[in-house]
């Protein structure tokens, strides 16, 4: 599965990273996941695995039951303790950085990335900032993962209490989330080992491309991982941005054109 990626300046020096969601595809991990605990231990049991995918299967599992449970709290009346929590969750999340939304976003599915920019940046420079936010995320969130695993112990305490647990499943989260981002950022940095060239050969080109084909059918045989694609679109809707960098018009127009998270996207602009 390939994944188209949009890297365009927002603000000063921050730029923004996000992947085009297409409005098309139907993501339905709980189709292979299975819904209870019975089901989980059944599958785990009667198929040899190795101990990673069983892990991956055990995460997934959690991660559809989290979902629902968001949803029952989204779902809840006004005023009910579910929604005050559903709430307090929506300003807890509203504190994760658009860095670890967009690596998570990187899902061990993807195989290919194109990465569409506007052509006023430089694809050496493009390639270069996403190979230091693959990098640096490997490093961050393997350290943030590895406090979060510690912090489980201590929250599950709060279980004797008649309250949620509010801390245990935000802690439960924070670690299922550092998780998902450490194995974008890795596969982010595989992805982006091996890519094309953005620029587009003429005639005279495609003869001797087409003889160097024959005289090195392996090498060409490889399609790229990493495609680097400049979209005069994207370099229109950008315009001229002020020093406040780009305005929430402007934004809203892009993330429409190109299928991006307009809160995730603002994230960007608001980072110090």
């Amino acid at each position: 599965m390939r994944a188209r990626l949009l890297v365009f300046p927002i603000k000063g020096k921050n730029w923004c990273f996000s992947r085009s969601v297409d409005p098309f595809a139907a993501q339905s991990p709980s189709g292979v996941t299975p819904t209870t605990v019975r089901g989980l231990w059944k599958k785990i049991s009667s198929e040899s695995k190795p101990i990673n995918a069983n892990a991956e299967l055990l995460v997934d599992f959690i991660s559809d039951k989290m979902n629902k449970a968001w949803m029952g709290l989204e779902k809840a009346p006004d005023g009910s303790i579910k929604n005050k929590i559903h709430g307090l969750g929506l300003k807890l999340l509203a504190r994760v950085k658009p860095s670890e939304i967009f690596l998570k976003s990187i899902s061990k599915e993807v195989t290919s990335v194109q990465v569409t920019y506007p052509p006023s940046l430089d694809p050496r420079l493009v390639r270069r900032r996403l190979r230091h936010i693959a990098m640096s995320g490997t490093i961050l969130h393997k350290k943030y993962l590895m406090g979060s695993v510690t912090l489980l112990p201590l929250t599950s305490a709060f279980m004797i209490l008649p309250l949620p647990n509010i801390p245990f499943f935000w802690v439960l989260f924070r670690t299922y989330s550092h998780w998902r981002a450490l194995q974008g950022s890795e596969k982010l940095l595989k992805l982006i080992s091996n890519q094309s060239s953005p620029q587009k050969p003429n005639s005279a080109d495609d003869a001797d491309e087409s003889n160097n084909n024959n005289e090195k059918p392996e090498q060409e045989s490889r399609s790229p991982t990493c495609v680097l694609l400049p979209s005069e679109e994207l370099y229109k809707l950008l315009g001229e941005a002020s020093e406040e960098g780009l305005d929430e018009e402007t934004i809203v127009e892009i993330c429409k054109s190109f299928h991006l998270n307009k809160i995730d996207v603002l994230k960007y602009r608001n980072l110090v």
